[in-house]
């Protein structure tokens, strides 16, 4: 039984089970919540009646549910036939309301659309109000913005550049950042830069143009420097030259009347000069505008390109440096031509040095002593071309004044140049050479014009212009009674005088070289010594060579060159003077005129010897000796009278000779002709003499003895001139 029953329990239990799945699914279903098919495959899950035992809990589930809805509905049935009932009663009322209420928004409507309308005023009002409010607070802060660029527009139009700068910086920096989400402010945004372009073009623009300026300037800029240089040690110099030619005068009354009055006109022009001088010079900064310089540099350092504009000026100006340091070809011909080329090259400095002190950084003190010290090799060079082209002396003075002027004046301003100083002593040495060309032509001049004879003078007034002129003294000669002769010629003075000048003439040059006195009087001696060494010594020996020159003139010349070599020492006196150097100064050159003159005179001396000897020749030329006469004519032949004439007047002129001069031309005289007649007597084409061709000849030589024993030069001790026939006797005897 008990096993019977355990299975029924089983049963049970799995009956129960299926039970309540289904209600579980239909308690599902029901709900509506969850999804159906998860549910539903629950059901079918199992046996396979299962489809239709859910179909009938189903189905009794409707039923019971449809029971429970009837009886609802029977229960609340009454309530719902009271409501409709009530509802219906309600309702003639809500048509009723519903005609006040739309009659009472009827009216309110049209009382409210005058307050509406208002309203709506109002309200606009209040956004155009609000509006305007925005509008001006914008407008405040955009006024500053417009305000700025009218006046960097304005800027722009006067060329106030730099300041048009600083108001863009202001724009960019302070006020356009501020409105910068107003289209506006995008354009002026995006003109900025360009703006900025076209204001370093326009600068850059200015700039050439002060570059071309200050080009086409240079030389008056430099004219106006040289000559402030110029006026401040004029005066001085001057007035010291003018003291030394005064002292050098009281010291010595040699100089002429002519130098005198040169003088004086020198230094009344130089006093004209300096009252010019004290009226108002222009400046660099009156010729020339510089503000396009300062502008431009402003502009560039703001803009951040400082270091562009420095070397762009730079090479702009060492390209102008260049082209002004390019002499002219013809430079050499004028001294306006040396003139306009320092006054260029002293406008170029003086305007960077201006630059220099006015700027920070545009120009250098390394870039400038560069750029100098380039030119400066430059300048020698070409100086050093042109002046050995100069044959003028006075172009070569002009030259070094202008030197002088030129190195002084940019020394004022810091430049060193020793250099040209030494280049001056190199043009020094060409000036005293052609000096001495100069000098040359002038001795020709006074020896071509002289008349080799003794200076007359008529009365004291006379005698005191030539002794102003030469340093002559004379015991014997001032006890005659006038008139009287000096005993050089006319050439004497002058050759002193022109000396003299030529020692002045090398003295301007010397002058303002910035060397000592003791310096000047050497240059001043070796350049004298030149003169009378070289160029004096060789116009005398050529002229002592002249075929024209006779006997009478080279007799002259001796006196002269006497004459002129006892004037030395007063030459050294007046170089003494004039340099206030005394002469026992150990280092003190001396004259080197005693050899000059002395060689001349040795020429001059010899030249007579072979001048009488050629005359006694021409005199032997016409002798005519008929050697196969009978007899003598009785008397001495007339060429040999002729020729003891000529002798005796020539040796009367020789009176002034110094004795062994004198005596040494005679004795030659007398052995040449003792010779000439040996020759003649002992010719070899001589084949025979008669008795009455030696009687003559004997006649001729007796007149030659005569003529030694007369004693035609004094100074002859017994028969020594004598001694010159004693072989031609000897011979003829024979």
């Amino acid at each position: 039984m008990a096993r019977k029953n355990r299975p029924n329990m089983s049963e049970m239990y799995l009956e129960e089970n299926k039970d309540q799945i289904y209600e579980n699914a239909l308690a599902e279903i029901e709900s509506f919540e969850l999804p159906l098919g998860t549910t539903l495959r629950s059901v079918y899950d199992d046996q396979p009646n299962a489809h239709q035992r859910f179909m009938e809990k189903l189905d009794a589930c409707i039923r019971n549910h449809d029971r429970e809805i009837e009886k609802m509905c029977n229960f609340h049935h009454q309530g719902f036939v009271d409501a409709i009932t009530e509802l219906l009663k309600v309702r003639a009322d809500a048509e009723k309301l519903k005609v006040q209420v739309t009659d009472t928004n009827r009216r309110l409507q049209d009382a409210g659309k005058e307050v509406i309308a208002q309203t709506e005023e109002i309200i606009r009002c209040r956004v155009q109000q609000r509006n305007i409010t925005t509008v001006v607070e914008k407008l405040q802060l955009c006024l500053p913005v417009l305000e700025m660029y009218s006046k960097l527009k304005e800027q722009m139009k006067v060329k106030r550049y730099y300041s048009a700068l600083k108001t863009m910086e202001q724009l960019e920096n302070l006020y356009l950042p501020r409105v910068s989400q107003y289209r506006f402010c995008q354009i002026m945004i995006e003109n900025l830069p360009k703006l900025r372009e076209e204001i370093k073009e326009i600068s850059m623009s200015d700039l050439k143009d002060f570059l071309e300026s200050i080009r086409k300037h240079s030389d008056r800029i430099g004219e106006t420097a040289m000559k402030q240089a110029q006026q401040e040690k004029t005066f001085s110099t001057t007035l010291q030259k003018h003291n030394n030619v005064n002292y050098g005068r009281n010291m010595h009354l040699g100089r002429s009347k002519i130098l005198d009055s040169k003088n004086e006109m020198t230094l009344k022009r130089t006093f004209e000069e300096d009252d010019d001088h004290d009226e108002e010079v222009l400046t660099a900064q009156d010729l020339v505008d510089f503000s396009p310089v300062y502008r431009c540099l402003h502009i560039y350092s703001v803009l951040g390109d400082g270091e562009i504009f420095e070397n762009y000026y730079r090479k702009q100006r060492r390209k102008q440096a260049r082209l002004v340091l390019q002499p002219q070809s013809s430079m050499h011909e004028t001294v306006e031509g040396y003139r306009r080329y320092f006054s260029q090259i002293v406008g170029f400095f003086v305007v960077e040095d201006h630059i220099l002190h006015v700027t920070q950084g545009l120009v250098t003190r390394t870039y400038t002593d560069e750029l100098w010290n380039m030119a400066l090799s430059k300048i020698i060079a070409v100086l050093r071309t042109h002046s050995s082209y100069c044959n003028d002396p006075d172009l070569v003075l002009e030259l070094k004044n202008l030197i002088v002027v030129f190195a002084d004046t940019l020394q004022g301003y810091g430049f060193p140049v020793n250099r040209l100083f030494d280049l001056l002593f190199e043009i020094r040495d060409q000036y005293n050479e052609t000096l001495l060309k100069k000098w040359s032509g002038l001795f020709r001049d006074i020896f071509e014009a002289d008349n080799y004879s003794p200076i007359p003078v008529a009365n004291e007034e006379e005698y005191k212009i030539v002794i102003s002129k030469f340093p002559f003294q004379d015991s014997e000669l001032d006890k005659q009674s006038f008139p009287k002769k000096l005993p050089m010629s006319q050439s004497v003075p002058q050759i002193y005088i022109q000396v003299k000048e030529f020692i002045y003439a090398s003295l301007k040059f010397s002058e303002s070289l910035h060397r000592s006195s003791t310096e000047i009087d050497d240059m001043l001696r070796k350049s004298t010594n030149l003169l009378l060494t070289r160029t004096l010594s060789s116009c005398l020996q050529n002229l002592i060579k002249k075929p024209h020159i006779g006997l009478t003139e080279l007799v002259q010349i001796i006196i002269n060159t006497t004459h002129l070599e006892l004037a030395c020492k007063y030459l050294e006196d007046f170089i003494s003077n004039i340099t206030n150097i005394s002469q026992v100064t150990v280092h003190t050159a001396r004259l080197y005129g005693l050899s000059t003159f002395k060689d001349a005179r040795h020429a001059a001396e010899g030249e007579i010897y072979t001048k009488l000897n050629q005359k006694i020749d021409e005199f032997i030329q016409i002798a005519d000796y008929d050697w196969t006469m009978s007899e003598s004519d009785g008397r001495a032949s007339g060429y040999l009278m002729d020729l003891i004439n000529f002798l005796r007047s020539t040796f009367q002129v020789f009176t002034h000779l110094p004795g062994k001069v004198a005596q040494t031309a005679c004795m030659s005289a007398c052995q040449h002709l003792s010779t000439s007649l040996m020759q003649m007597l002992l010719d070899t084409e001589l084949k025979q003499i008669s008795m009455g061709a030696i009687q003559q000849f004997n006649l001729d030589v007796i007149q030659c003895e005569l003529f030694a024993s007369s004693e035609p030069v004094p100074g002859f001790q017994g028969d020594t001139l004598q001694l010159a026939f004693i072989d031609l006797r000897q011979n003829e005897s024979l």
